[in-house]
């Protein structure tokens, strides 16, 4: 190679395509989408580069239509998953010691290559296999992942371009090295642009991956492991391994050159890692560095000179967008009692008007929940609501699950603030609403504070600055993104660096160099020019 000093190319955040009537992107993508409707494909394991099929397969479906089957994939095991480990070993030494600029160039390609002739694969694979709008597809599958590879690359030439001071006679400069052994990821369901950076962010920084991906977003990541394939990445550096937890990530994580976890889920799967993690932690060559996200409680609180309208918006795009399936949902919010009447009034003719159904239909603003699972446990907690005295529903409330998992968008009044909807993250379409006095606000922000074990996402109507000092103030702690004036979702890489604390995570902010600095283990050196030559200090000189 060339001796260099190289530049990376300036990011920028990736457009976001309107798919308008008449519009070239829009045509090309209904194609994509009849595409895979029209063929069943079959997914393997991708280990070392290699396909492995094991014969053990479960079906890959449309949550709208969970009659339709896209895709069967094969299951690992604990065999499979030792054959990755190897892998991932037998790639380390050469990809860990690669110029970082070449390592970096697979990333720019891949988001190159997503930016333009993959970008209809991996927005179609979300919309049919997530039950993503078209509009909620564009901003995760495509420009989410696509920022997440440029910027991260931005921040890995950062990160080594920190250095330390050297004195006169003396260089001081810093290795970043990546942590020996391999890294288990774990992705959730409700972001494709997750599934490829929870694997692609320590790889980036010269590691190697296992990629556990979920159950229900084995199309979209599937193809975004092909997508890195096609943009150069050598074998065995990420190896795809679906399969169920107990046969992917418990040997896994007992593996002794485990060096690291990233990983984004539920709250009760993250303690049961940390605990495995404890159990076993003689074992281990090192110590396993742990990211996680998992979820949260979001709220949106209102002050009385919030504007209604805005406020409404926030509530219906925060709450209902991807069906309330995202961490950072609006699922609780606080108005009060002044502009209640208002509000109401507002938000259930707004929900009113929300179309339901099939992603196909992109006039629709939602979809359905992804799992028989989730389908019940949301129902649940509408009955639930249904028979308590202090929970009023105002919309919604019903479901149909006989062609796709389809619920209502439901907003529910409660008298009480530590309702079990206030507290409980439902991860579907609820939204609960506690009225407080006008006179209580301090009250209420204690509430909003303290209610629930969780802090990643909120927001803060207000038209008035000395009561959004005010507020802010009190909720510092309460979420990891903090939005004045918006909804609390839709965070943009290089903009807004997403993560909470408390029992949402570790807040090492994915999408900044706060993630990539947690995969490196800095080697600090220092290089004497003339080293002396007498062990003897002046001060020795006299009594």
């Amino acid at each position: 190679m060339p001796s260099q000093i190289a530049r990376v190319p300036a990011p920028d955040n990736e457009p976001i395509l309107a798919y308008a009537p008449g519009t070239l992107e829009k045509a090309a993508l209904k194609q994509r989408l009849r595409d895979m409707l029209s063929q069943e494909i079959e997914i393997p394991l991708i280990i070392g580069g290699k396909e492995v099929r094991t014969g053990n397969t479960i079906p890959v479906v449309c949550p709208h239509d969970h009659g339709h089957r896209l895709a069967a994939c094969h299951q690992a095991g604990p065999k499979e998953v030792e054959a990755a480990i190897q892998a991932a070993k037998d790639a380390w030494r050469d990809w860990s010691e690669m110029d970082w600029e070449a390592r970096a160039s697979v990333f720019l390609k891949a988001a190159d290559l997503l930016s333009g002739p993959w970008r209809d694969t991996l927005n179609a694979a979300t919309m049919l296999n997530q039950s993503k709008t078209v509009h909620q597809a564009e901003i995760d599958s495509a420009c989410e992942l696509i920022d997440f590879w440029r910027f991260n690359v931005h921040y890995m030439n950062r990160i080594y371009e920190e250095q330390p001071d050297s004195s006169p006679g003396v260089w001081n400069r810093v290795d970043y090295r990546p942590l020996e052994g391999f890294l288990l990821a774990i992705t959730p369901f409700n972001f494709t642009a997750i599934g490829g950076n929870l694997p692609t962010a320590p790889a980036m920084m010269g590691n190697v991956a296992l990629w556990k991906p979920s159950p229900y977003a084995l199309l979209s990541n599937f193809y975004v492991m092909r997508l890195l394939q096609k943009a150069g990445l050598p074998d065995g550096v990420v190896n795809f391994i679906p399969g169920p937890v107990g046969e992917v990530v418990a040997p896994a994580l007992r593996h002794p050159e485990l060096a690291g976890v990233h990983f984004t889920g539920s709250t009760v799967a993250l303690r049961e890692i940390w605990r495995t993690l404890a159990e076993n932690i003689e074992g281990y060559r090192g110590y396993p560095r742990v990211v996680g996200e998992t979820g949260g409680k979001d709220f949106i609180f209102a002050h009385p000179s919030a504007d209604v309208p805005a406020l409404v918006t926030a509530m219906i795009r925060g709450e209902f967008e991807y069906q309330g399936q995202k961490c950072s949902a609006a699922s609780r919010a606080y108005v009060p009692r002044s502009l209640w009447t208002e509000v109401r009034e507002q938000l259930v003719e707004g929900v009113a008007g929300i179309r339901m159904g099939s992603p196909l239909d992109f006039r629709n603003f939602m979809g359905a929940v992804i799992s028989p699972t989730a389908y019940a446990k949301i129902i649940g907690y509408l009955e639930e609501a249904k028979a308590s005295p202090d929970a009023t529903i105002l919309c919604g409330g019903e479901g149909d699950d006989s062609v796709g998992y389809f619920i209502q968008p439901t907003v529910i009044e409660v008298a009480n603030p530590r309702h079990r909807l206030m507290e409980e993250e439902v991860f579907g379409p609820l939204l609960a609403v506690y009225v407080y006095e006008d006179d209580e606000m301090e009250d209420a922000l204690r509430l909003c504070d303290t209610t629930g074990p969780y802090g990643l996402t909120g927001a803060v109507f207000a038209q008035d600055r000395g009561a959004l000092v005010r507020i802010a103030k009190a909720l510092r702690h309460a979420a990891g993104n903090f939005y004045i004036n918006d909804k609390p979702t839709g965070a943009v890489v290089g903009q807004q660096p997403f993560g909470g604390s408390r029992l949402s995570g570790t807040n090492d902010k994915a999408g900044s160099m706060l993630n990539l600095i947690r995969w490196t283990s800095p080697l600090t050196i220092k290089e004497t020019f003339v080293p002396p030559t007498d062990y003897s200090y002046p001060s020795m000189a006299e009594e």
